[in-house]
């Protein structure tokens, strides 16, 4: 892969600009406009718990610093605390208490969003910027993760149909971090991590954050070996310029667990640990080389310019051997790999001032994204041993075999090779992006964001076998209009519009082919009435409405016939889905000694091509966690997650039950330099089946399990 042109463009640039978002506490980005001091004191984060469970203000929902409560968006964050208190340690567990949001299996070898309906293996950021290949991430290096519901085009471009997952990263900030964790329970979990940092002097400081973790899994077979590494250094380039650089290396090897199957509609009831398929033919493995710059410079007039860029090489393998349909006493099983490789680079450049007309204030915002993809996808098919026909009577086959349900662990050998429609491509995809937004502010009652983005979206696709290309030529326009009342200070009421889309080459980058190439992009349109109240304080409440139409969506035309009606395209695009809910949170500190996070959903989501509920999305989910703190020294921590029963595929064929889990913790700090930490995830030990890829791949949901962390700050 070669992108030496656009690599060496984007770092001159941000070079010449000079530095990332100002450096400061929890590597957040610095306020819009906001000049960056010459000289910063020293902070030494020595045993102090972190600012809470909710925030302010972010700047990832708008590119300038806004409050949560002024920005027409729901908005779920899971801070630092929140995920040490849990002890989270994926994105998995990130989205088990923010309503709206899960995670589908994805094949047990990575991420796949669903929020307000919509699925994506892609729509996944780090501090704004795109990091969409497909792999299960950690989070040893992150300050927070936000869930931006609903389409954010506007901000992050093409994808994002439901909404997305920005994990923001700590960074070198010139204040001092002494940190060591260490968890271990069951399943013979053994996990650290490490987080150093200070200042080198008044102009430098450096920060790394490490994490290695070697576990067992309640599933048969089942491991995981990970280890990642993210060093930061921040500079003061002027009075008023500062950058910040990174490099991340991240590396997980992990069995490709795709669960039990179903019979009569429901999950095989089978014990939770029984792995069907071949644990130690279905090897998963990623590599990530990440490298980011960050240039911030606030000028005199108070406006202020941002360059970023990032650039990441991925190296991905997964090999699986699954089960499929049951076939009486027998369940019959597949096997494939495939080994992904991505070159990414990005480049964004705001430029962000205010002015005012009038008793009008205008905080404006333009911008520029130029963006490469380079990927090549290789499959292979797997083959059993011959004279393996599931059904008497029926030709054997070798694409598939059938096991006795006694014992589903196949122990034989399987053959890889690549078959007739197996992928062998190169594609690049590059993306061009202007966007201008004005956030208006009429009186200290209303207000308003205007925004709208364009990009152009070229993709080309070469298929190795045959010498076959592919191209498509998109542009894409994605407006946002937003409305907000504030009757009082803390009190806002909002009204949104948004719209993004998904080019035919799909979440990947690998789905473009003859008779989809011509066709117009997905669209997804978003319409949102809400309301957010800070209590107190530290403590807010918020409430959503939605509709999100998804349309456009090719299938095959009926009118097409090769013989009689070659003449018309074979595909046609339709209205898709339909998905429509209401969410309330709450998030943030009850009282000095007491925080909570949690929320409720109502969903209601439906295909509208044949009436069929959306998959993977319950009707109701509703979860509640609680910290408590008797004293300085000891606290306690209780959440409980309700989800409504769900259909594991599109064709609504089989049910995932609901179910109620409780989770639990406690607290102890011996001293301020040492705090005990115990972790009992779902304490009731209840059996549950907590996410699907399709009908014959769900997964159990893990049974009793407890964690011992230490924790250390010197």
């Amino acid at each position: 892969m070669s992108s030496q042109s656009l690599t060496a463009a984007s770092l001159l640039t941000s070079l010449a600009l000079g530095a990332p978002m100002a450096a400061n506490a929890g590597g957040t980005p610095a306020v819009a406009g906001q000049a960056t001091p010459t000289e910063l004191d020293r902070v030494k984060v020595h045993g102090q718990r972190p600012a809470g469970y909710t925030l302010d203000s972010i700047t990832s929902a708008t590119r300038t610093r806004t409050p949560l409560r002024d920005t027409p968006q729901a908005i779920s964050i899971v801070t630092r605390e929140l995920m040490r208190d849990q002890g989270m340690n994926a994105l998995a567990d990130v989205v088990r208490y923010l309503p709206g949001v899960s995670m589908a299996q994805g094949e047990g070898n990575r991420d796949t969003t669903v929020i307000r309906g919509s699925s994506s293996t892609a729509d996944f950021f780090v501090d704004g910027l795109r990091d969409d290949v497909q792999y299960i991430r950690d989070v040893y290096n992150i300050e927070r993760v936000e869930a931006l519901k609903g389409p954010n085009a506007m901000v992050f471009g093409r994808g994002g149909s439901g909404g997305v997952l920005n994990r923001v990263t700590r960074k070198a900030d010139w204040q001092e971090h002494h940190e060591i964790t260490a968890q271990a329970g069951s399943w013979n979990r053994s996990r650290f991590t490490i987080d150093q940092g200070q200042p080198l002097n008044e102009r430098a400081a450096f920060r790394v954050t490490g994490m290695a973790e070697d576990s067992a899994s309640y599933r048969d077979g089942v491991t995981i070996e990970r280890y990642g590494i993210n060093p930061t250094l921040a500079l003061q380039l002027g009075e008023t310029t500062t950058a910040i650089f990174g490099y991340e290396h991240f590396r997980d090897d992990r069995v490709a667990d795709r669960g039990v199957p179903s019979r009569d509609g429901r999950p095989l009831a089978t014990d939770p640990e029984t792995f069907f398929g071949n644990p130690e033919l279905s090897p998963v493995w990623a590599r990530v080389n990440a490298f980011d710059a960050v240039i911030h410079h606030d000028f005199a007039s108070g406006a202020w310019l941002r360059n970023a860029t990032r650039y990441a090489v991925y190296d991905k393998f997964y090999q699986n051997v699954f089960p499929g349909s049951l076939q009486g006493d027998l369940v019959s099983l597949g096997a494939y790999n495939n080994r992904t490789d991505r070159e990414n680079l990005f480049n964004q450049t705001d430029l962000g001032f205010t002015v005012r007309t009038g008793g009008v204030t205008h905080a404006l915002l333009a911008g520029m994204e130029l963006g490469r993809q380079e990927t090549d996808n290789f499959r292979q098919s797997g083959a059993f041993p011959a004279n393996s026909s599931c059904r008497p009577g029926t030709p054997a086959v070798t694409n598939s075999l059938c096991v006795p349900l006694a014992e589903p662990r196949y122990r034989g050998p399987v053959d890889f090779a690549q078959s007739a429609t197996d992928a062998d491509n190169h594609g690049v995809a590059k993306v061009a992006a202007l966007y201008l937004q004005d956030q208006i502010e009429f009186s200290p009652h209303w207000q308003a964001v205007l925004g709208v983005r364009l990009d152009r979206f070229e993709m080309d696709l070469r298929n190795n076998r045959n010498g076959e290309r592919f191209r498509s030529e998109d542009d894409l326009l994605s407006p946002r209009v937003g409305l907000v009342y504030k009757p009082a200070e803390t009190v806002s009421v909002y009204t949104s519009y948004s719209v993004t889309h998904l080019p035919r080459s799909g979440d990947q980058l690998s789905s473009l082919n003859a008779g989809n190439q011509a066709l117009d992009p997905e669209q997804f349109r978003n319409k949102e009435l809400g309301a957010k109240w800070d209590v107190r304080p530290g403590l807010s409440l918020t409430a959503a409405a939605y509709r999100l139409d998804r349309t456009n969506v090719a299938v095959a035309n009926p009118d097409y016939d090769p013989v009689t009606n070659p003449g018309v395209p074979t595909s046609i695009l339709v209205d898709g889905q339909r998905s429509e809910g209401l969410e309330l949170g709450i998030a943030g500190n009850v009282s000095d000694r007491w925080q909570v996070m949690g929320g409720y959903a109502w969903q209601d989501g439906e295909n509208r091509t044949n009436g069929r509920d959306l998959a993977n999305l319950p009707r109701h989910t509703v979860s509640l966690w609680n910290r408590y703190d008797f004293t300085p020294a000891f606290g306690a921590g209780l959440g409980a997650v309700y989800r409504d029963a769900m259909y594991a595929a599109a064709d609504n064929a089989v049910v995932l039950p609901g179910y109620t889990r409780i989770d639990a913790a406690l607290f102890y700090r011996v001293n301020a330099s040492l705090q005990l930490q115990l972790n009992v995830e779902n304490l009731l030990d209840r059996e549950h089946y907590a996410s699907a890829h399709n009908n014959n791949n769900i997964t159990p949901g893990t049974p009793r399990a407890w964690y011992l962390g230490l924790n250390m700050a010197f």
